[in-house]
């Protein structure tokens, strides 16, 4: 293995797991003020990723979530999903973890979307970046190191 390649790795995981605490920071807030949520994963293993971290998440603020077609008939404030229909019914928030944007993106309010810090993920990023202006979507970023979270 050549020298750092593991280093490499461990700062992906690393970018990821950030990224996902602060997707599950943000379903608890928009919960916090009855917005519905859908988070659109890469793939099943991400949606069970994120819906177990949700488990444990915060102790004494449970989000009620469910994986896209379980869970209750209307569904709970937070769904998790990774197919290309999107949510079962109209939320207000999207919070994009997938490579690419998913069409139905111009269906919410709102998108949040991640750039990781790290390179590789840094181009997957710039190229949604790109679908969303294509899409007709405005953007506005946010340093999530030099200010808080802000709806």
């Amino acid at each position: 293995m050549p020298k750092g390649a593991g280093q490499a790795s461990h700062q992906s995981r690393s970018a990821l797991e950030q990224v996902y605490l602060v997707a599950c920071q943000l379903a608890e807030r928009a919960f916090s003020a009855q917005e519905l949520v859908y988070i659109h994963c890469q793939d099943q293993q991400q949606a069970y990723a994120i819906d177990e971290l949700l488990w444990q998440f915060e102790p004494q603020s449970f989000v009620p979530h469910n994986l896209k077609g379980e869970g209750p008939l209307g569904g709970a404030p937070v769904e998790i999903g990774f197919d290309r229909l999107g949510a079962n019914k109209k939320r207000h928030l999207l919070v994009n973890l997938a490579d690419q944007v998913p069409q139905f993106a111009v269906n919410f309010e709102q998108i949040i979307d991640f750039v990781a810090n790290d390179d590789s993920h840094k181009a997957i990023a710039r190229d949604r970046y790109r679908q969303y202006r294509s899409l007709g979507i405005a953007l506005t970023t946010q340093d999530l190191a030099a200010q808080p979270i802000n709806f």
